[in-house]
């Protein structure tokens, strides 16, 4: 894999507070190489570190954007919805906002029946055949399609496991974390100091509270990944 130039800098880290961790008295100890000081009761973690991976981070998925691979973005902590939404449909990638249902990679056949559900409702309701149903029944099919949208909207078009997911905080999404160690699925994840560096592939050390530091992280992959896919368009 061939190492690019990311125009990561230190001082647009510190801006958005990428390098702010959790209270001393909150963290896992793996997390010792990538912190670099305390302050005021808080880690400061190591931005070096922070550049380096996410600049490793940015290789690998600018190389799989360029063999057409697909990814899915996973943040359904508040502060990370609208920016893993914003991020995926930037970058064409299929994304989970809300909360994780259990079994989504794992029991992949039991999700695409629900994704294929989803479907056949998303074109009732475009066909108005939900008008032609009682309205006790069109009101239940209505609120199952609410319900669907909301969880699996941002997979609708998945039509197979993803080739990368980015998981934007370790600890709120361990259970998709843990389904893609058992399927063998390359993660790249965004881990604050109360982390475990060693289950990610890549696991890049930053801030996973301050928006500006999660908007900031994917906004890098998602310039790689776009990136990426330009260069597959340019050398077909």
């Amino acid at each position: 894999m061939i190492r690019r130039y990311w125009n990561i800098n230190l001082e647009e880290m510190l801006e958005a507070g990428v390098h702010f961790g959790h209270g001393t008295r909150k963290w896992n100890p793996r997390m010792g190489p990538y912190i670099s000081a305390k302050r005021k009761g808080i880690h400061i973690t190591n931005l070096t570190k922070t550049a380096r991976f996410l600049s490793e981070a940015c290789d690998l998925v600018f190389d799989a954007a360029r063999r057409r691979k697909q990814f899915l973005i996973v943040g359904t902590k508040k502060k990370a919805a609208d920016s893993v939404t914003r991020a995926a449909i930037r970058a064409r990638c299929h994304y989970v906002n809300k909360k994780w249902l259990g079994g989504i990679l794992t029991n992949w056949s039991t999700t695409e029946t629900r994704l294929q559900k989803f479907r056949d409702l998303r074109m009732e309701k475009k066909t108005g055949r939900l008008n032609f149903l009682t309205k006790g029944d069109a009101a239940r099919l209505k609120r199952q399609l609410s319900h669907l949208q909301t969880y699996l909207g941002g997979i609708k078009y998945m039509t197979g496991l993803p080739d990368i997911v980015i998981i934007v905080n370790q600890q709120e999404e361990y259970t998709a974390l843990r389904e893609c160690i058992t399927l063998g699925i390359p993660t790249i994840c965004l881990i604050d100091t109360n982390s475990d560096p060693d289950l990610a592939d890549i696991s890049i050390p930053a801030n996973d509270d301050a928006i500006a530091s999660i908007r900031l992280i994917l906004n890098k992959l998602v310039f790689a990944i776009c990136e990426g896919r330009s260069s597959y368009i340019r050398n077909p």
